[in-house]
């Protein structure tokens, strides 16, 4: 059963997740609903890309509004294509919601605590999403891996991180978004030459000399197995972002010149109404 259902022309929802976790709100952006033009229309998130900033701003406060989770209550990474996890906290609040430049330096992964009511996010055109969340600890997090990501272990550093704040491995679930699927995602010698044997015979098919298709997601899936992850504790979505147009950018597809999706989690108010 596909993880993610649509809720809005602008949202896709971790439904389940959301369901049985009181409080928790996790899900994925799409390209809809928006107010950003041209290669970036219409609801682009990313403030890293060539858009316009106010139109950025308006597509961030579309989904505050519609999340209850106002910008204030966001937190962002500079997201550098490395492994570095950071436990987010409500001191962080804001960190990267309304500037690139403030968002925390050298970060693709980010934990939340349910004890605070913020949002982390993360920014995507291909790579790959990674959701996680302990149930029973209330705790949730949230990675960005492309192929450098991947191959440098995130999955494992946020498995890691999240048992440290308290996390339990055999809770631990964890989703796999939409990303770049490996029917689309050709990569060349450099990047094969990080993979193991078994990775490369699991993960890649040879299309021609020095190409290869690389399947990210199922190897993130191999990468957590190998964290101690329960297989069953992990879903992988059937979206493609480079296959599904009418609903995702793509970096591949729109040849670098594209917006960017926001994968988020964390946990809103259970009391009282917050500011727009």
């Amino acid at each position: 059963m596909e993880p993610f259902q649509q809720k809005s022309e602008t949202r896709l929802h971790l439904s389940a997740w959301e369901t049985e976790i009181p409080g928790l709100v996790a899900g994925f952006t799409t390209k809809n609903g928006g107010v950003s033009e041209g290669a970036f229309g219409q609801l682009n998130m990313g403030l890293h890309v060539a858009d316009e900033e106010k139109k950025v701003l308006a597509n961030r406060r579309i989904l505050g509004r519609e999340l209850h989770l106002p910008l204030n209550r966001w937190i962002c990474g500079e997201q550098v294509h490395g492994i570095k996890v950071y436990p987010a906290g409500s001191e962080d609040a804001g960190k990267g919601s309304v500037s690139y430049d403030s968002s925390i330096p050298g970060v693709d992964g980010l934990l939340i605590n349910a004890t605070d009511s913020i949002l982390g996010t993360a920014f995507f055109a291909d790579c790959v999403p990674l959701f996680f969340v302990d149930p029973a600890a209330r705790i949730a997090g949230i990675a960005h891996a492309g192929w450098k990501g991947t191959v440098g272990q995130i999955a494992w550093e946020m498995v890691q991180k999240l048992q440290e704040a308290g996390a339990s491995l055999e809770n631990v679930k964890v989703t796999v978004g939409p990303s770049i699927s490996k029917e689309h995602y050709i990569v060349d010698d450099n990047v094969i030459s990080y993979l193991t044997e078994e990775q490369k015979q699991k993960y890649t098919e040879e299309v021609s000399p020095h190409q290869y298709l690389l399947d990210l997601k199922n190897l993130n899936v191999d990468i957590l197995v190998q964290s101690g992850i329960f297989r069953h504790n992990i879903e992988v979505t059937k979206y493609c972002t480079y296959r599904d147009e009418e609903l995702f950018f793509s970096h591949r597809r729109d040849n670098g010149k594209t917006g960017r999706m926001l994968g988020f989690i964390g946990f809103a108010e259970t009391e009282g109404v917050m500011e727009d």
